[in-house]
């Protein structure tokens, strides 16, 4: 395969080393998302090992939930990655047009239950994604939301283990209702200064090796955004939300009705000891046993239910 193959469309989004365009491969009705890196724009080792890291990814992981790679190739000028089309665009900008920028509670646990699922074959295949934004998630021509953007993922030196634990959980969640789960944890441990800061988990600002929990971290913070329109620790400047972060102090405002298993769902996995986050422990399980998404949400049917919001595509012609 090479770009001769492929017609070109549209440009579908700018980056700093390339630019994504919707694309058609010629002789067929098939439209994917072409992300033509441009080899001159590669100017550190750190952005090449990151292209290396999302192409290495991108080739191992199938899974509905997350952008799948259809073809790559480099030539002399360029790198480039054929991969799903979303039709409806990044889930951010999907956000941005909602009312107060913010989704009904049902909606948030239909996505939030997707975007689970997604992190969950991430870890067991022994990744963290690190970057976890709704920038970084695309809605899907289907109304279903896929996870994207892997670049600053960080790879397990060793095999992630699947177990079966009984009777794994504390006493202090008394909303388990069998005592067989999965036991599912990437064993990463890493101390790099990466990802957005308004979704930095407060462990990744010390010096000290920090590991998959920062994406709970992340999850919270999205969890939180969905439902209130702004980000929890938001500030006027990086120190600010810096400072608020590591304080970890949540306000929950007033004017918005958001139900008590949501509230406690951020409370335990915005917690700032990574130790006493929800996940941190046994993983994606964990959080599917919250009453947030316990018996509301059929795990395993959710690739099979209309989504909340189906994109209207307009007609392409090619």
């Amino acid at each position: 395969m090479s770009e001769k193959d492929f017609k070109k469309i549209k440009l579908l989004g700018k980056g700093s080393v390339g630019d994504v365009y919707l694309v058609n491969k010629i002789g067929t009705d098939e439209l994917y998302a072409m992300k033509v890196i441009d080899k001159s724009k590669i100017v550190t080792s750190k952005k090449l090992e990151r292209i290396r890291t999302e192409k290495d990814i991108l080739s191992k992981i199938e899974h509905p939930f997350i952008v799948s790679m259809h073809y790559d190739w480099a030539d002399n000028n360029s790198i480039c990655f054929v991969l799903d089309y979303c039709a409806g665009g990044e889930f951010f900008k999907i956000l941005q047009k909602m009312p107060d920028k913010r989704l009904p509670e049902d909606h948030v646990r239909f996505y939030c239950a997707e975007i689970l699922l997604a992190l969950e074959y991430l870890h067991m295949k022994g990744y963290i994604h690190r970057d976890l934004k709704p920038e970084n998630i695309l809605l899907h021509g289907t109304g279903h939301v896929m996870l994207a953007d892997f670049d600053l993922a960080k790879h397990a030196t060793e095999p992630t283990v699947v177990e079966i634990v009984e009777n794994m959980f504390s006493k202090r969640i008394k909303y388990v209702t069998t005592n067989m789960k999965l036991h599912c944890k990437p064993n990463i441990h890493t101390n790099s200064f990466v990802g957005t800061m308004d979704y930095l988990a407060p462990e990744v600002f010390s010096e000290n090796m920090y590991s998959g929990a920062v994406d709970w971290w992340s999850f919270g913070i999205l969890i939180y955004e969905m439902l209130y329109g702004i980000s929890p620790f938001h500030g006027k400047n990086g120190d600010d939300i810096k400072h608020n972060i590591i304080t970890g102090k949540l306000n929950f405002p007033s004017t918005i009705l958001v139900s008590k298993e949501g509230k406690k769902l951020i409370k335990l996995l915005l917690k700032t000891n990574p130790k006493h986050r929800l996940g941190s422990e046994h993983g994606a399980t964990d959080i599917k046993e919250h009453p947030f998404f316990h018996e509301k949400i059929n795990w395993g049917l959710l690739r099979n239910m209309v989504p909340p919001i189906i994109p209207i595509i307009p007609n392409i012609d090619y």
